[in-house]
């Protein structure tokens, strides 16, 4: 059929009239600013932003030794947890404080509610954030028309491993009538979101970005974007981790991604740009952001960190784990936030890295990050850092933390450092220099990178209210 009679014959369902009084009228999406509102952390450096940033910018470390119990193997004796820690070649990690003191992730509340048996680890650190993030934001919505107008974007990158591999000693032993018929809600990534939506009553979209490394930036994203074309007004977005457990480590270690010359030294195995650097040191935890309207939450008074002005998405479409060496994937990824938001590289202050202390990525990222910002990086006005020495790789949830990171920043006029850089790597020079201790500066415009297996890259631009 002629290109012509196509277009005849699908005409109609694009130019019928749908100004029926049911239906509402178009949003103008160029209107619809998106801001911060609300923040919620559980991290490495403790639970809850307050303990986070204090101790990010003060150069604490949330690294430490793996122990037998953090391996997660429940379901097997302890001869087989030894056996499977001996083999483990990284044993250092980025591990959540759990307790009831201040700054600590009490279990006892968000991982093992007698009414939820569905959820798991991952999950809970979820909760915990967000209703941090909601609390602190003030949104606490009553009205019906404000919660389907609410939404939920929490994304992760792993779910949780721990329960596949308990469920397959199970098989083997052929016990499988014991498993638990909360298996499948317990794995699901989108469950974090699901149990968010479920708690709080939101009926906005319901949503969770499975993207590796890049899934915290993405969530945050799509969320904005999501606001943006009007399908909410309130969003409750970011990424939740946690994949301490024998089989996460054991592939990562196969892979020969992870740190292996820091076991004795937990605290300088995460090295981000540094000389020394030989692999990232997994981590696990959370951030949620409560992302909104600017005219909707400046109607309610709320508080306003920041506005997320740029969104850049790219693709490396070169390897599975390993990115270009001329950084092109990263370097698309920041143009492209730069020009959504209309900002020039000279107005960023702080770029919050993804460098996770591998030695290909951290410098590839380095050249990209020194091409887009030229002259303006080289003069040492921009600040650079990456927060992955204090708190390791949290994978599907570092975007999300790191930008708030970004959004404290901006909040607080302060760039953080970048813990165990001692030698930096040669592709620094001039001005070009990561921080090594935190700065108190104004910044007005922050960028944070985030970028996954399979090259897959975000950038997030925030800027000052």
């Amino acid at each position: 059929m002629a290109f012509h009679r196509w277009r005849k014959v699908l005409s109609f369902p694009f130019t019928r009239n749908l100004s029926s009084s049911s239906f509402d009228p178009p949003i103008p999406i160029t209107t619809r600013r998106v801001v911060v509102t609300g923040l919620g952390l559980v991290t490495p450096l403790g639970c809850g932003v307050d303990a986070t940033w204090k101790r990010l910018i003060e150069g604490k470390c949330g690294i430490r030794a793996i122990t037998l119990d953090d391996l997660k193997m429940d379901g097997f004796d302890e001869g087989a947890k030894v056996a499977a820690f001996e083999q483990l070649t990284s044993r250092v990690a980025g591990i959540v404080p759990c307790g009831r003191n201040p700054g600590e992730f009490d279990d006892g509340i968000w991982l093992y509610p007698k009414e939820h048996r569905s959820i798991t680890r991952f999950i809970a650190y979820a909760l915990c954030a967000a209703d941090e993030a909601l609390r602190d934001a003030n949104w606490a919505p009553t009205l019906q028309e404000d919660k389907e107008m609410t939404g939920v974007s929490v994304g992760g990158g792993t779910g949780s491993i721990s329960d596949v591999v308990d469920a397959a000693q199970m098989i083997c032993e052929k016990r499988l009538r014991r498993l638990s018929p909360f298996f499948i809600p317990r794995i699901l990534i989108n469950m974090a979101s699901g149990h968010i939506s479920m708690k709080y009553g939101f009926q906005g979209p319901n949503h969770a970005a499975v993207t590796a490394c890049a899934t915290g930036a993405h969530s945050i994203g799509d969320a904005a974007r999501m606001i943006q074309f009007g399908d909410a007004d309130v969003m409750v977005a970011g990424g939740t981790e946690s994949s301490i457990d024998a089989l996460s480590i054991a592939g990562f270690c196969r892979s020969r991604a992870m740190t292996t010359k820091y076991n004795s030294s937990p605290e300088e195995a995460s090295r981000p740009f540094d000389g020394g650097r030989d692999g990232f040191v997994i981590g696990e935890g959370s951030g949620v952001l409560v992302l909104e309207e600017f005219e909707h939450a400046r109607k309610r008074g709320a508080k306003i960190y920041a506005e997320l002005r740029g969104y850049g998405m790219s693709g490396d479409a070169y390897h599975i784990t390993q990115p270009h060496i001329d950084g092109k994937g990263a370097i698309l990824a920041m143009k492209r936030s730069l020009k959504q938001s209309n900002i020039h590289p000279n107005q960023v202050d702080y770029v919050n890295a993804h460098a996770t202390s591998t030695p290909l990525g951290d410098a590839v990222e380095a050249k990209a990050i020194k091409e887009i910002f030229s002259e303006h990086a080289s003069s040492g006005a921009l600040a650079v850092s990456s927060t992955k020495g204090a708190v390791g790789h949290l994978l599907g949830a570092a975007g999300a933390v790191e930008a708030i990171f970004s959004v404290l920043a901006i909040h607080n006029g302060v760039a953080p450092l970048t813990l165990n850089l001692q030698n930096p790597d040669p592709v620094f020079n001039d001005g070009f220099m990561p921080l090594t201790v935190s700065k108190e500066m104004p910044v007005r415009a922050a960028l944070s990178n985030s970028f996954g297996f399979g090259g897959t890259n975000t950038s997030l631009l925030f800027t000052s209210p």
